[in-house]
C-alpha cells in the first residue's frame, strides 16, 4: 500500500477499548473508515469526480419527468418492447426519450471510466454491473406481477427479487469480495512477510478490508432500495391517483449514494494492491492457472547454524517464534523478547546450542526460505 501515512498510523477521535475491551473492533473500524476517507481526499481526483457526475447525471435523467408527465401519467402500459411498430420504447414522449438515451450514454460512461480507472478490478466491475442489473430487473419482474410489492404480494410475486439478490450475492459476495479478500491474503503472506511477528502484524493490520467490506454490503442495501422505489414509483397502471414523488426521491437518493459507494469499492483494492501488479483472482483461480501454490502450514523446528543440529527453537505456521523460558524451574514457552507468562522471566531472544555451544539469533536457526 503506496501512501503517506498507514492504516495503523491513525487515531480515533475516541477510544471506546479503554471502557470495554469487547468494543475494540468498532475502533478498528472507525480507524479504517476515517484512514479511507483520508486517502479518498488526498487520491481521489477529476477522473473520480468525473465518474461521479456521470453516474448522478444518468441517474436524475433516467428519472427526470418533470414538465413530461411520462412516468406520472403511466404511459401506454399496453406496449413493450424495444424495436417494432408497436415498441414501448418508441412511443413514448419524444423529451422522455431523449433523456433515456442520454441517460444511457452517461452509464456507458462510467463503465467505460471505472474500466480505464481502475484496470485490476476490471473482472470484478462485470461481475457488479451484472449483480446490479439482476436486482433491477429481479424488482421490475416483481412489480409487474403486484404493482405495489411487497404490500398485498403473493409468495411467487417475490421470485423475480429472489433470484434478482441471489445473483447479486453469488456475485458481489462469492466472487467479487472473495477474490479481492484472497489476493489481499496472498499480497501480505508474499510481500510483506518479515521474520518479526510484530511486523506482519501490522502489515496485515494495514491491509485490513473490514471497512471495506461493510461498504460492498452497503452498496447492495442501497441497490435493492434504489431498484425497488424506482421499480415502485412506475408500476402502478393508469390513471394513476397516487403522488409517486417520495419515491422517484428515495430512487434518486439511494441510486446516487449507491454509485459513490461503487466508486469505492473498487478504487480501495486498486489503492491498496495496483502498484504491486497483483490481479484481483481467488486462490482456486491462481491455483488453477497455476499460479499460486499454497504455503505448508506445518511448524518448523530451529537448526542450529553452526552444527546443524536441532534446537528448541520453533516457527510457527502464523510466521511467529517460540523458544522455550530459560528459568530451571519453568517449563513454559513464549514469543522472543516477550515475558514468560508462567514465571515473568524474559524469553530469550537468542539461544544457545546444547552440542556447540554457540549463542545465535533466533531467526538464524531457520533457512532463509522459512524466515522469509
Amino acid at each position: 500500500m503506496q501512501s503517506s501515512i498507514r492504516l495503523s498510523d491513525v487515531e480515533v477521535p475516541f477510544n471506546l477499548a479503554n471502557r470495554d475491551e469487547r468494543l475494540q473492533f468498532i475502533d478498528d473500524i472507525m480507524q479504517e473508515f476515517l484512514f479511507q476517507i483520508l486517502m479518498m481526499r488526498k487520491r481521489w481526483g477529476l477522473h473520480e469526480g468525473g465518474v461521479l457526475i456521470l453516474g448522478i447525471t444518468a441517474i436524475i435523467l433516467g428519472a427526470w419527468d418533470l414538465g413530461i408527465g411520462e412516468l406520472a401519467g403511466g404511459g401506454d402500459y399496453r406496449r413493450v418492447g424495444l424495436f417494432g411498430d408497436n415498441s414501448g420504447l418508441l412511443h413514448v414522449a419524444d423529451f422522455s426519450l431523449m433523456l433515456a438515451l442520454l441517460s444511457l450514454i452517461s452509464w456507458i460512461g462510467v463503465f467505460g471510466g471505472l474500466w480505464i480507472r481502475y484496470p485490476i478490478m476490471r473482472e470484478n466491475i462485470v461481475y457488479l454491473t451484472i449483480a446490479n442489473l439482476g436486482v433491477q430487473l429481479g424488482h421490475i419482474y416483481s412489480h409487474s406481477n403486484s404493482t405495489k410489492f411487497p404490500f398485498g404480494s403473493e409468495l411467487g410475486d417475490w421470485g423475480g427479487v429472489a433470484v434478482g439478490n441471489l445473483i447479486m450475492l453469488f456475485l458481489s459476495i462469492i466472487v467479487v469480495h472473495r477474490a479481492v479478500i484472497e489476493t489481499r491474503d496472498i499480497h501480505v503472506e508474499e510481500r510483506h512477510n518479515h521474520p518479526d511477528p510484530r511486523k506482519v502484524a501490522r502489515e496485515w493490520r494495514d491491509h485490513s478490508l473490514r471497512a471495506w467490506s461493510i461498504g460492498l454490503g452497503c452498496w447492495i442495501i442501497l441497490t435493492n432500495i434504489s431498484a425497488w422505489s424506482g421499480s415502485h414509483s412506475v408500476a402502478l397502471r393508469p390513471p394513476i391517483e397516487q403522488d409517486m414523488t417520495l419515491f422517484v426521491a428515495m430512487h434518486v437518493i439511494s441510486g446516487i449514494a449507491a454509485i459513490i459507494l461503487l466508486v469505492h469499492i473498487l478504487w480501495y483494492p486498486q489503492f491498496m494492491l495496483g502498484s504491486s501488479g497483483d490481479r484481483i483472482q481467488s486462490t482456486r483461480a491462481r491455483e488453477v492457472a497455476g499460479e499460486y501454490i499454497p504455503r505448508t502450514t506445518k511448524n518448523s523446528q530451529g537448526i542450529c547454524p553452526i552444527c546443524n543440529v536441532e534446537t528448541p527453537a520453533l516457527k510457527l505456521s502464523d510466521g511467529s517464534y517460540e523458544v522455550p523460558c530459560t528459568t530451571e524451574s519453568c517449563q513454559n514457552v513464549g514469543v522472543p523478547g516477550t515475558s514468560c507468562k508462567e514465571c515473568n522471566s524474559m524469553i530469550p531472544s537468542r539461544i544457545t546450542c546444547q552440542k556447540c555451544g554457540s549463542s545465535t539469533t533466533i531467526v538464524s536457526h531457520f533457512s532463509r526460505s522459512e524466515a522469509w
